[in-house]
Order: structure tokens, then C-alpha cells, then sequence
């Protein structure tokens, strides 16, 4: 499949009052053209810095260490988008060739703004295009992302709409430019979960009509089964099980994304506790020797005290980094409930 972004080696650290954050530590991945990758983990796990730097939206205390960030434009060519400057990546990149979708409409909207100028003024921005054209455009736009009388709401405040009329906004705004990849940042948490369903519902449709690379970041699995072809699972600021949606969900081999997966709510279980992983992840003030997550794993062995563990190779597309995978470890039983879970996800999916 024909990458779109590839992501190598990329290594990031800030410099704060207490110290340096190591928060991006060498992550590696790549996104299909056409498909939707979504990146997972608790809380400063590292996926919005990840994307912040695919946009050119890291803070100035940020200093990228490694890494390139590949981008492959309309015409074929190759971007190292680490080598554009901010002005740059304002003026090329963010909104005609990556757009985002931030998980809080009312902080990306300006409050003292018609929705239908702030539609126009990316276009206008962008495109060589008359004030007339580019409110018809926004009128479109407004249509295709389901927002009922387009002509009249163009003219609303943004407080005079509901939650989910407001993420359609920005969603609007985002599509405005015609970008290539739509990245997603907690889209469907502000809202309540019927309107959740309506807006991934709405981003997949967008995503078929355009022809879009879509990238989710999230901490819902439930949202990943849904819109994801391919799962990244983050970790204290590295990727420790890569794989595409089903590999993820029905084998996956991290002790991690088992902890991930047994914390989702199950209505056919007959545990009447929720399950949380133990513990916290580490500060990355004091990098962490080994494996980061050795401290809240009961799998754990004494080489994870001391070395961090290789991606290992499971598929053509399934990779995982924990020393469970080495020929010489002992076999582990997955935990019961999970093991219950997975059969019934197969079961439901007709996988063997």
C-alpha cells in the first residue's frame, strides 16, 4: 500500500522548570493512503505530541532530537515536513494538505464569529477564490457535514448551536481546504455518545467521498473498532504493539493492550468489577530503565528491569515489544476474562 506519511525514528524532548521530559522516545510508523490509523494509550502516552509534530504545532520548549516526518504530496514528492519552518507549515501544509479536528468545538471556534466566516476565512486563506465563491463552498461544506439549513446556521454564533452541531463546524472548517490527511484528536469527547456514533458515522462518510487518510487519536477502543484499519498502541512515549484493528483486538500479545482491552466495559461478562491497570506511568522526567511498563506488569521478568525489549515480529503486520515474545520466555496464559473476551469476539467476527 502506498504510504501517505511515514514517521521514522522520531524523538522528542521538552525542556521544563523541573527538568527535560523525554516524552517521544524513537516511534516509528506509517499511514496507508485511503485508510484510518489510530493511535492509542492512557494520558501522556505521547500521541498529541506525535501529531503536533506532524503539524508543526509543537510548543517552543520542544526540541525534535531524531526523526523525519515523510510526507507524500499530490504531485508525488517526497516532504520532510521537520525541515519547514512554522511560517511554512502554515502556509503549505496545515489546512490545504493536514487538517485537524480538535476534541473541544467551542476552544477551536472563535465565539465572536459568524460559522460561516470562519468557513470562509480558510478558504479565502488558501484559495484564489471570490468572497462569493468561497461562501458557496462553505455553504457545501456545512451541507456536507449534515447541518441542516446550511444558508441560515452560516450566519450563527457558535454558541447559538448544540455540541454536535459545533464539532460538524470545525469539521467543516478542517475539510475546507480539500487536505489529503484529517487528523482526529479525541473528536467524540465532548459529546454524548449518541451524538458520538453520528460524527464517526459522519468522518467515515467524508472520508469514502474524499478520498481522505484519516488519523484517530484516542484512549476509546470502542471508537478504534469502529473506524480503525490499523491500531498503534502507545506507551510512555513509544509504540509497544502495532497491527492492524483485528490483529489488535482478537490476538493481541502486549501485557499492556490486554490491560487496555480488559478495561473496556463488557456487557456479557460475569465479573461485576471494572478491570484498571495498576498503577501509573512512569515520569518521564527520570526515564525509566528497561521496560517502561515493567513496574505495573505481573508478567514481568528480571531482563525487563534491565533492557528494553525489541519490536517482535508476529505478522507481516503485527509487531509487539515485550520480552514475552522471546523464543526463551515462559509461556504465559492470557488472563481468563480476556481469554473469555477474545472467544467472543472471534466467535462474533467468524474467526477461528
Amino acid at each position: 500500500m502506498e504510504k501517505i506519511l511515514s514517521v521514522k525514528n522520531l524523538d522528542i524532548t521538552f525542556r521544563t522548570n523541573a527538568g527535560k521530559i523525554h516524552a517521544i522516545r524513537g516511534i516509528n510508523f506509517d499511514l496507508p493512503a485511503g485508510k484510518t490509523l489510530a493511535l492509542v494509550g492512557e494520558s501522556g502516552s505521547g500521541k498529541s505530541v506525535t501529531m503536533k509534530a506532524v503539524t508543526g504545532l509543537l510548543d517552543d520548549n520542544a526540541t525534535i532530537n531524531t526523526g523525519e516526518i515523510l510526507y507524500r504530496a499530490g504531485d508525488g514528492k517526497i516532504i520532510n515536513l521537520l525541515t519547514l519552518s512554522k511560517k511554512e507549515m502554515r502556509r503549505n501544509i496545515n489546512g490545504q494538505q493536514i487538517a485537524m479536528v480538535f476534541q473541544d468545538p467551542m476552544t477551536s471556534l472563535d465565539p465572536t464569529m459568524q460559522i460561516g466566516e470562519q468557513i470562509t476565512e480558510a478558504i479565502l486563506l488558501h484559495k484564489k477564490i471570490s468572497a462569493n465563491d468561497a461562501k458557496e463552498k462553505a455553504v457545501e461544506l456545512l451541507k456536507l457535514v449534515g447541518i441542516n439549513e446550511p444558508e441560515k446556521r452560516f450566519k450563527n454564533y457558535p454558541h447559538q448551536l448544540s455540541g454536535g452541531q459545533r464539532q460538524r463546524v470545525v469539521i467543516a472548517i478542517a475539510l475546507s481546504c480539500e487536505p489529503k490527511i484529517l487528523i482526529c484528536d479525541e473528536p467524540t469527547t465532548a459529546l454524548d455518545v449518541t451524538i458520538q456514533a453520528r460524527i464517526l458515522d459522519l468522518i467515515q462518510d467524508i472520508q469514502m467521498k474524499m478520498g481522505l487518510s484519516v488519523i484517530y487519536i484516542t484512549h476509546d477502543l470502542g471508537v478504534v473498532a469502529k473506524v480503525a484499519d490499523f491500531v498503534n498502541v502507545m506507551y510512555a512515549g513509544k509504540i509497544i504493539e502495532t497491527g492492524t484493528v483485528d490483529e489488535i483486538f482478537y490476538d493481541p500479545r502486549h501485557p499492556y493492550t490486554w490491560g487496555l482491552l480488559l478495561a473496556m466495559p463488557d456487557l456479557d461478562t460475569n465479573d461485576d468489577r471494572l478491570y484498571s491497570i495498576p498503577g501509573s506511568p512512569p515520569n518521564l522526567l527520570h526515564e525509566p530503565e528497561g521496560d517502561a511498563f515493567a513496574a505495573r506488569n505481573k508478567f514481568a521478568m528480571k531482563i525487563d528491569e534491565r533492557e528494553e525489549p525489541p519490536m517482535f515480529k508476529i505478522s507481516e503486520t503485527h509487531f509487539a515489544a515485550t520480552w514475552l515474545l522471546h523464543p526463551d520466555a515462559p509461556k504465559i496464559e492470557l488472563p481468563p476474562e480476556l481469554n473469555l473476551r477474545l472467544a467472543r469476539a472471534r466467535k462474533a467476527a467468524n474467526i477461528l
